[in-house]
């Protein structure tokens, strides 16, 4: 038996005994992603992982992740396999900058991307995903809002509405690293391969697109449409899930170094020593928590 293996069988039994649930986000090491009970995006994670009846979520993402998924089961022990697995654009925006910015902006709402820190989440009065960004905006009864922490998703929901979006100035490094060079070199090398970009790229990127998708969406894209090639404009995990759903197609990174390192930290060997040690327990205060969820909740209600 290999040592992945044996790993495999110990992260099973050990997550039968201790009745969790194993989370994995698109972006995970394609070995991470195979022994999840639920692999997706997210927001969409933490709300299945709710509706279990586990007593240990262990996500397999990064920090802000696991705090939504404590958000949503407060009644569950949250782990992280690496408390070093954070987010480089959640941590554009904290609590004091956005509380000190609202105040410049008094009386305007303010939207939080998914993406954010709890503390953040519970400075804002709605969250929104990059799936349902565009609703959420559109549907909020006031003519400006603010965008944090992703100018680049603000930026595609003010082309898709006539809001005025005042914008945070964070940004995904690693979309940040798929350029209009590098996507138009796949472009000429595969000519007759359909494009979908996920919309924290640069508007220079989704311009040159056929299709804008969050990470469910791009799935659902490939799923769907008839084109036998892909050039796929986002971290590059998720080729690993595509190539797994539709053997019959297909797919090319709009840039091969778009690696998000925080992503690639989780290995089953963190997974296993996570289950075996209950380690490392994300919470979130109650009173943060309550303020948090009542953004989500709105988003919710909206979508």
């Amino acid at each position: 038996m290999k040592c992945d293996d044996r790993i495999v069988n110990e992260i099973l039994e050990l997550k039968k005994r201790r009745n969790a649930v194993i989370l994995a986000h698109n972006y995970q090491i394609g070995e991470v992603q195979d022994i999840a009970d639920f692999v997706g995006d997210s927001l969409r994670l933490s709300q299945q992982a709710a509706a279990t009846n586990a007593d240990v979520i262990v996500f397999c993402g990064v920090h802000f992740m696991a705090e939504t998924a404590s958000i949503l089961s407060p009644t569950k022990t949250v782990l992280l396999p690496d408390p070093n697995a954070g987010c480089p654009m959640a941590d554009m925006v904290t609590a004091d900058k956005l509380r000190k910015f609202k105040q410049e902006h008094p009386g305007m709402p303010v939207v939080c991307y998914v993406n954010s820190s709890a503390d953040v989440k519970a400075e804002s009065d709605y969250c929104c995903t990059s799936a349902n960004a565009v609703k959420v905006v559109e549907t909020i009864d006031a003519d400006e809002i603010i965008f944090v922490p992703d100018q680049h998703l603000g930026h595609y929901a003010s082309t898709k509405s006539s809001k005025k979006i005042i914008l945070w100035n964070g940004f995904c490094p690693t979309h940040r690293r798929i350029t209009p060079d590098a996507l138009m070199k796949q472009k000429d090398l595969h000519p007759n391969a359909k494009v979908v970009v996920h919309p924290e790229c640069l508007e220079e990127v989704i311009k040159l697109s056929d299709a804008v998708a969050s990470t469910e969406g791009i799935l659902r894209y490939a799923r769907e449409t008839d084109a036998e090639e892909f050039i796929i404009g986002t971290e590059v995990g998720i080729l690993h899930r595509l190539n797994k759903e539709n053997p019959g197609k297909k797919f090319y990174p709009a840039f091969e170094r778009a690696i998000c390192p925080n992503m690639k930290k989780i290995t089953l060997e963190k997974v296993l020593w996570s289950l075996q040690d209950l380690s490392h327990v994300v919470s979130v205060p109650e009173e943060t928590a309550k303020r948090a969820k009542l953004a989500i909740d709105r988003m919710i209600a909206i979508v």
